[in-house]
């Protein structure tokens, strides 16, 4: 097969092909001095060759009968592109499965303050429906003086109150060192904004395999967010999950400016799941649900919302938190709009 230059290699294996199979033409891609990538998925095995395209020329892939297909992909952001996978990733969070019909519901306080605060905002939005729980135990805040999250301790509560509720959490990383004690605690890392493009994060959490919400940078172009979870791909970790949650523009009504056209578009050119925190893309509590169903409504896999016991009295992001009440009202609602839109919830 002939290679344009400048470009990279996709190999799909047949359905059954086994990991001996995998291992020789990975053999091969090394043997060349090419840089090999293997990303085994549930139906399909996906092998990937990087390097001079007159190398990759001699490889003779389409010779191997386990291979199904051999494409090149052009695009900037390879492994994470619609050329590769033409079909929608499903992502696992515990038993949550975000990418599918059913559109998943992520839920919790934006920080993590006790036990018992943790606890009673888990029963309530467990009760609601929400499949995954949020809190953050490490809080990078605009304002040094803010509160600045529990650390560890907050991660011991955030494991404990998932053992007690059944529930499977999320949480946010903030630094390289911290990668595999969160690990440890949570079921699923969160990137945040500032961290989009911290590459040697991202890198490492790719190597860390556990699912990855990765949020866009709050002044990031989507070609940008496209190429940040490619870095989390490329180290091997397929399970990358998108979020938009505003961006930084002129307007002051609203925290940011949410830009719910970024879902449709990431959904065209990507096959990996995407989803929409509301919370931080208004910052206005009020504004939640009506945002939160107009992420449905233009194809939103599900959405991150922050929920508190006493929103009055949270340390971080009260203004923006539903209470009790208020969340068990969105969810009434969002089913509606799932339905409306020939998915579930």
């Amino acid at each position: 097969m002939h290679f344009e230059k400048g470009g990279k290699v996709i190999i799909i294996l047949k359905p059954g092909a086994l990991k001996e199979d995998a291992d020789t033409i990975l053999k091969k891609i090394k043997s060349e001095g090419l840089k090999p990538l293997y990303m085994p998925g549930t139906e399909r095995t996906v092998i990937g060759a990087i390097g001079d395209e007159r190398k990759l020329g001699k490889c003779h892939f389409e010779n191997y009968p386990c291979v199904e297909k051999i494409t090149q992909v052009l695009s900037p952001y390879k492994l994470v592109s619609r050329e590769v996978h033409s079909g929608n990733t499903v992502v696992k969070i515990g038993k949550a499965k975000i990418g599918g019909k059913k559109i998943v519901v992520m839920a919790g306080p934006c920080a993590i303050e006790s036990f018992d605060q943790m606890l009673a905002t888990a029963n309530i939005v467990k009760s609601a429906g929400a499949e995954v729980l949020r809190g953050g135990a490490f809080k990078p805040r605009t304002s040094p003086y803010a509160f600045q999250g529990l650390g560890l301790e907050g991660l011991k509560i955030l494991k404990d109150v998932s053992r007690e509720t059944g529930l499977p959490t999320i949480t946010e990383v903030v630094e390289v060192a911290d990668v595999e004690t969160v690990s440890n605690y949570a079921d699923a890392f969160q990137v945040g904004a500032r961290n989009m493009q911290n590459f040697r994060l991202l890198k490492e959490l790719g190597q860390a395999r556990k699912p990855v919400v990765l949020k866009r940078g709050m002044a990031a172009t989507l070609e940008d967010l496209l190429l940040a979870a490619e870095y989390i791909v490329a180290e091997g970790n397929p399970n990358v999950i998108f979020c938009e949650r505003g961006i930084r523009t002129f307007e002051t009504a609203t925290r940011n400016t949410l830009d719910l056209a970024a879902v449709p578009h990431l959904k065209k050119k990507s096959h990996l799941p995407v989803i929409v925190d509301p919370s931080h893309g208004t910052g206005v509590r009020d504004y939640v649900a009506p945002m939160s169903a107009a992420a449905i409504a233009c194809g939103a896999d599900g959405v991150i919302v922050e929920v508190h016991v006493h929103p009055e009295a949270a340390l971080s992001d009260g203004q923006q938190s539903l209470n009790a009440e208020e969340f068990s009202e969105l969810m009434k609602k969002l089913r509606l709009f799932a339905a409306a839109a020939g998915r579930e919830l």
